[in-house]
């Protein structure tokens, strides 16, 4: 158990035919669900570890970790400071929900999203993808190729912004303008410096508290 618990923690697990429970037979759909809809349920039913997440990524079913404890900082900042300005009836939270993108075939847990409330009704474990109106991801070594490929390619479709916390090169970047062919536009910023947050928003993130500040030297006397 140990070894399977340290796989999780260096590199996401994967599985691609994760067995399906059987339904009661009153609960059986008339139509067979598609390939996406059955993995997503799984997904959804994933007994995952505690503080750990599952997201679907490539036809796969990903189990990794959430966000590292000093990321809490950079995600408390950027939670109150987008709280003031997100579009009416929405909230910016880091609560772990699944959000699904069924034309794309995904379905993500982000770091921190900013959604329609009117989306998180009834009993589905999963929130439609189009009730989003940001999200932000923090990188890490086993998530940053997907945080910066897959997600840019899904998010760049669906959603209007996406910011990237690159933690290892302390960067963040904005993302906006969503297409049939991803963002149309990008801005980059090192931690310290202000990034503007595009409409439906509209402010300039101070970004100062990302910053590692350098512990003072103890002096004896």
């Amino acid at each position: 158990m140990e070894d399977a618990v340290t796989a999780i923690l260096e590199r996401p697990m994967t599985t691609e035919n994760a067995p399906a429970a059987e339904e009661p037979r009153t609960e059986r759909r008339k139509e067979p669900r598609t390939e996406f809809e059955e993995l997503l349920r799984i997904t959804e039913e994933l007994d995952t570890p505690d503080g750990y997440k599952a997201e679907l990524i490539r036809g796969k079913i990903v189990v990794s970790p959430w966000s590292r404890p000093f990321y809490k900082r950079h995600m408390r900042s950027l939670r109150l400071q987008l709280a003031p300005h997100v579009p009416d009836g929405h909230d910016a939270d880091t609560s772990p929900f699944l959000f699904s993108f069924p034309t794309s075939e995904r379905a993500y847990g982000p770091d921190l999203h900013v959604a329609d409330l009117k989306a998180f009704v009834g009993d589905a474990r999963h929130v439609d993808g189009a009730a989003l109106s940001l999200v932000a991801e923090l990188t890490s070594v086993s998530t940053r190729d997907v945080d910066w490929k897959e997600k840019l390619e899904v998010y760049g479709r669906h959603v209007p912004v996406y910011l990237v916390l690159d933690m290892p090169t302390e960067e963040i970047t904005v993302f906006w303008d969503p297409s049939d062919h991803g963002y149309l536009a990008r801005m980059t910023v090192p931690f310290g410096k202000p990034l503007p947050i595009p409409a439906p928003f509209d402010f300039d993130l101070d970004t100062a508290d990302f910053v590692d500040e350098p512990e003072e030297e103890k002096t004896t006397e």
